[in-house]
């Protein structure tokens, strides 16, 4: 399943993150609609708002269906077909739909026979493991470049992106109209998988993950590709990297970088309280000083230890202290900051 995500890419840097080619081969960046609406994040749930892209043919009508837009909606799909005056008096749930079953329901079969398909933006979702009598959080995402954020400020000035790589999950949106009339509210579904072999030691489900342009591609443009073809694009993600994180992110008030911040399992709970976690903290709020555009967004670059096998025993405290001890760790690269 997928619960929270975090998506704190400030709206310019989103909107370069998401560049893509055209059907010409024209690199693009897809406009901002209602840009102002929209806020970031290190921790979203079911009922917030959050960055989906969509096809402009879905908000005009004569347009390319290989056009791209960036929509803030509202998390938790609400049915065309809803008569109630109120959205929030909908009693089943739809921030998550399951795979093998969308087709059968009528929330989500009818948007995504009309081609309403959106990809959910996002640094990463957290999940959490049951251990015990309690639950161990995971922040979930793609891996990311080896090069620390300050080595890459003068790049981010190009055309081409090269900052935090965006997890894409596949979705279902759809457009309710108040029945007394008023503002259309937009909102998504998150389409949800059997979880991958190497995360499902977390939990059985996860989100549907489209990894690569084409697949975004493919899902996105309705037109040209048609529901049962995009379908086969639905299946578990094996390119995925996460590491555990404190129970400081349990709370949706809870909006900071800690939410990120990797801990050693075994270790006191609380963030402040562990010396890596303290150096983690330290580096995630010493990036955001300076200038406006870092301000915006500097996430860390997690490396590529942090990609588990199937085991959890990967998860150790030695991975964490290996990774923050190594040329490149938010340690190491502390004095260039």
């Amino acid at each position: 399943m997928c619960g929270r995500t975090a998506c704190s890419l400030g709206a310019a840097r989103l909107r370069r993150a998401c560049a893509y080619r055209d059907r010409r081969g024209r690199r693009q960046q897809p406009e901002w609609l209602r840009e102002e609406r929209y806020r970031p994040s290190y921790n979203k749930g079911p009922q917030s708002c959050g960055p989906v892209l969509l096809s402009r043919k879905h908000v005009q009508q004569d347009a390319d269906s290989s056009e791209r837009v960036l929509m803030e909606m509202r998390w938790g799909l609400v049915p065309s077909w809803f008569k109630e005056d109120d959205p929030s008096k909908m009693q089943f749930k739809t921030s998550n739909c399951r795979s093998d079953t969308m087709l059968s329901k009528s929330s989500y079969k009818g948007p995504l026979l009309k081609g309403k398909r959106c990809v959910v933006l996002a640094d990463g979702f957290y999940e959490w493991q049951q251990r015990g009598r309690g639950k161990q959080p995971y922040f979930i995402y793609f891996p990311q470049s080896k090069k620390h954020p300050a080595e890459e400020e003068e790049e981010d000035s190009g055309e081409e992106w090269r900052g935090w790589r965006l997890l894409t999950m596949a979705g279902i949106f759809d457009c309710w109209e108040p029945p007394a009339g008023g503002e259309p509210l937009y909102t998504y579904t998150i389409i949800t998988v059997d979880a991958s072999k190497d995360v499902s030691f977390i939990h059985h489900r996860m989100p549907a993950i489209l990894d690569g342009d084409e697949a975004i591609e493919k899902w996105l443009d309705f037109a040209e590709v048609p529901t049962q073809e995009a379908m086969k694009l639905i299946q578990p993600a094996e390119n995925i990297a996460f590491h555990p994180v404190s129970t400081f992110v349990n709370s949706v008030r809870n909006d900071s970088p800690e939410c990120l911040v990797p801990i050693e399992l075994g270790a006191p709970k609380e963030v402040k309280a562990t010396a890596s976690s303290k150096a983690m903290l330290g580096w995630l709020k010493s990036s955001q000083e300076g200038s406006p555009q870092k301000k915006e967004n500097a996430l860390p670059k997690w490396k590529s230890q942090f990609i588990h096998s199937p085991s959890p025993k990967k998860s150790s405290a030695g991975i964490l202290r290996q990774w923050l001890g190594q040329e490149g760790g938010p340690a190491a690269k502390k004095q260039k900051l």
